[in-house]
């Protein structure tokens, strides 16, 4: 989009829901190595936001997630809907998520545009791909 012209979205937020609240904000908070950015409590309720920095949305056809799986993980394993982080330490973002229970799901590999991939799973089964870009280093 060129500068200065308005987008329509402002904010992609992305609500993840889970019946175990504790062990979910853990994860995503000690394994990214993040504060919350606010906390509310409603009805008995608990939420929590975490700010990720940029963010996109991507739509694959089933084909484009066959293909990206298969580089990723050798086969066809993610569901509708999976997470892609750049972080700018894959190697210690890795070992953090795995430390509070993520399960890896194919270990690291190059990508053919030269980045660094690695496939994990959150507690609640959620596929994330944790990437570094060929351009950073450690």
């Amino acid at each position: 989009m060129a500068e200065g012209k308005s987008t329509p979205v402002i904010e992609l937020r992305v609500a993840l829901t889970t019946e175990d609240y504790a062990r979910l904000t853990k994860f995503y908070c000690d394994g990214l190595g993040m504060e919350p950015a606010q906390i509310w409590n409603n009805d008995g309720g608990q939420a929590m936001m975490l700010e990720i920095g940029k963010a996109t949305l991507e739509i694959f056809d089933e084909r484009q997630a066959e293909v990206i799986d298969n580089l990723e993980a050798g086969k066809r394993v993610s569901g509708p809907i999976r997470f892609a982080l750049q972080v700018p330490d894959l190697e210690s973002a890795m070992d953090r998520l795995l430390a509070n229970g993520a399960v890896l799901v194919h270990p690291p590999v190059t990508t053919p545009w030269g980045d660094t991939n690695v496939r994990l799973q959150d507690p609640d089964g959620m596929q994330i791909t944790l990437f570094q870009s060929s351009g950073e280093t450690d």
